[in-house]
């Protein structure tokens, strides 16, 4: 089949790609810029969408979205967030529902920022929107594609946690001083992590479209949610070195301001249900073995 894809030379969204082009689908990227004349294009200011009738059978995956971790929260960082969001899926949810020719599902990317600081509380689907900036953004991001729903399309909005990967993210920044020995735990290190590896971020979304039970909230994360500092050693033992210089909570706020307390320091615990009433099969649900993997390949 064919899949329009958003966001398709960020991490999550060039793994896609390359996954679905092996399995013999067409990819279709929906580009900012006219850098390829065989792209489709779209533009948030002008909200304009310069897309063709897609024919046949296709669907929508929607990853594009302003880079949260890329430099400190400043007013206008937080309204581009938002709004790259928000108005991004808007635009299209609005755009695929007067299509004539509808796609089989709109799969939109949110996160599982969505629940805000939970501690230690096991958190699933059907668990509230929680308290924060994150939460607030997660909240208007999904409720932007409503919209589709309500125009009979399958909606997905698909709650990423940490996408594990030595290519880029989280882990790509932490290798280089873990290596070092620099390596430590965040805070208190009681902080709950959901994470799940690149290649089951991939694997999922081929998942969603192939199954069309699947729809509404659902958490992109292992079963096996772990703390910070289980992560710390985990990470430390599969690289073979020491784990002993922590970042305390006041220099952690220091360097990273607001930032810091809803990526670094807030603890969310989800479960994810739907996949695993649905029956997929996780391919990296231990986090020892996942990073293992993931740093050797």
């Amino acid at each position: 089949m064919k899949v329009l894809v958003t966001g398709s030379s960020g991490l999550i969204g060039s793994a896609l790609t390359k996954s679905l082009k092996t399995g013999g689908h067409s990819v279709i990227h929906l580009l900012r810029t006219n850098n390829n004349p065989d792209s489709p294009v779209w533009d948030l200011d002008k909200e304009e969408i310069d897309l063709a009738q897609t024919g046949g059978n296709y669907a929508v995956v929607h990853l594009a979205g302003e880079n949260i971790a890329d430099g400190r929260w400043s007013e206008k960082k937080k309204n581009c967030i938002l709004n790259s969001r928000v108005r991004g899926t808007k635009l299209l949810a609005e755009h695929f529902a007067c299509a004539e020719n509808k796609p089989q599902v709109f799969i939109s990317a949110s996160a599982v920022g969505f629940y805000g600081d939970r501690g230690e509380d096991i958190v699933d689907e059907s668990s509230e929107v929680g308290n924060g900036f994150l939460a607030k953004v997660c909240g208007q991001w999904e409720e932007a594609s409503n919209v589709a729903a309500e125009a009979g399309i399958r909606v997905a909005n698909v709650r990423f946690g940490v996408v594990l990967s030595s290519k880029g993210g989280a882990l790509k920044k932490m290798l280089l001083p873990f290596k070092m020995g620099l390596g430590g735990v965040i805070g208190s290190g009681r902080q709950y992590m959901s994470w799940l590896s690149i290649d089951d971020a991939v694997a999922m979304i081929q998942y969603v479209i192939a199954n069309d039970s699947i729809h509404g909230s659902v958490n992109f994360v292992t079963q096996n949610t772990i703390n910070n500092r289980e992560f710390t050693k985990t990470l430390g033992r599969v690289l073979n070195r020491p784990t002993i210089f922590p970042l305390p909570v006041f220099a952690a706020r220091l360097a990273f301001g607001e930032m810091a307390d809803e990526l670094l320091l807030s603890s969310t615990r989800v479960f994810p249900e739907k996949l695993v009433d649905s029956g997929y099969k996780f391919q990296h649900p231990d986090l020892s073995q996942a990073l293992e993997h993931l740093i050797e390949s």
